[in-house]
């Protein structure tokens, strides 16, 4: 059971270039010094590997295909969830234990107010980088 707990809380440890470097040190072994140096301090830079920014940045939540000036380009976009804090109100009647009870498939009803506090996460997009022949071409990051 603890062998359990380890693994999931392990799934949701942060992920960094230094855990991402100990997990392909093949390919971080195949970059050129100046690359793994970036790579190291998690930056990225024009004419990098897509090896190097999967190390340096982790993997993009999407990837983009395309073609420009008749080569190969793709872009890869990093985004994550955003809390949105917000309060609602709801009233009326409302309906509780699905199609059982005396009042057929809605339930029993009961008049109810309500007020309160509410969170949504909406996606939001922090990054891009823009690929030419497989080399970084551009690349931006929200601050």
């Amino acid at each position: 059971m603890a062998i359990l707990a380890g693994v999931g809380f392990s799934s949701c440890a942060p992920s960094t270039p230094q855990t991402r470097i100990a997990k392909e040190p093949e390919k971080f072994a195949a970059l050129g010094r100046k690359e793994q140096e970036l790579v190291q301090q998690g930056q990225i830079s024009r004419g990098m590997s897509r090896d190097a920014v999967t190390l340096a940045w982790g993997f993009p939540n999407r990837r983009f295909e395309g073609s420009g000036k008749s080569k190969p380009t793709e872009r890869w976009d990093y985004s994550g969830l955003r809390p949105v804090y917000s309060t609602h109100f709801s009233g009326g009647f409302r309906y509780g234990y699905g199609g059982y009870g005396p009042y057929g498939r809605g339930g029993y009803p009961y008049g109810g107010l309500g007020y309160g506090p509410d969170m949504i996460y909406i996606p939001e997009r922090y990054a891009s980088v823009w690929f030419v022949n497989r080399q970084v071409d551009s690349w931006e990051r929200a601050r």
